[in-house]
């Protein structure tokens, strides 16, 4: 099963990256949630609906976001994901920056349950148990 839930993990940011919300959370639990460690969204948001405003909030200061997940580490019911990502911000910048941070992916039964996202890969790794 832990294979299965790497593989469902990569299709997720797969979808993500498309924009493609319906395939993103087609096996994901109705009242899934996403908690955000830190940033301008910290907190937990529950739900797909509440996902989508809380991205278009955070996309709108970019002209793009490209997040490319580089290793994902599964521990029982759990994946994390170690993230590259790239943004470009809006008003007429051609500079460009980047940045690594974690999620952890709970799944149970096919279906995702809760997503953390921390602010390193390093914190996501210790609170899967997987630090140093």
């Amino acid at each position: 099963m832990s294979q299965e839930n790497v593989e469902f993990v990569r299709r997720m940011y797969s979808a993500l990256a498309r924009n493609d919300w319906d395939a993103a959370f087609r096996d994901a639990h109705p009242d899934f949630e996403v908690t955000f460690k830190d940033g301008p969204r910290a907190g937990t948001h529950r739900g797909r609906e509440t996902l989508q405003e809380v991205a278009a909030d955070l996309r709108a200061g970019f002209d793009y976001w490209v997040f490319e997940p580089l290793e994902l580490i599964e521990r029982g019911d759990q994946v994390v994901a170690i993230v590259n990502n790239r943004l470009r911000p809006k008003g007429g910048t051609s500079g460009e920056f980047g940045y690594r941070n974690g999620s952890v992916f709970t799944i149970r039964d096919g279906m995702v349950l809760s997503i953390v996202g921390y602010p390193t890969p390093e914190e996501a790794l210790e609170a899967a148990g997987l630090g140093e």
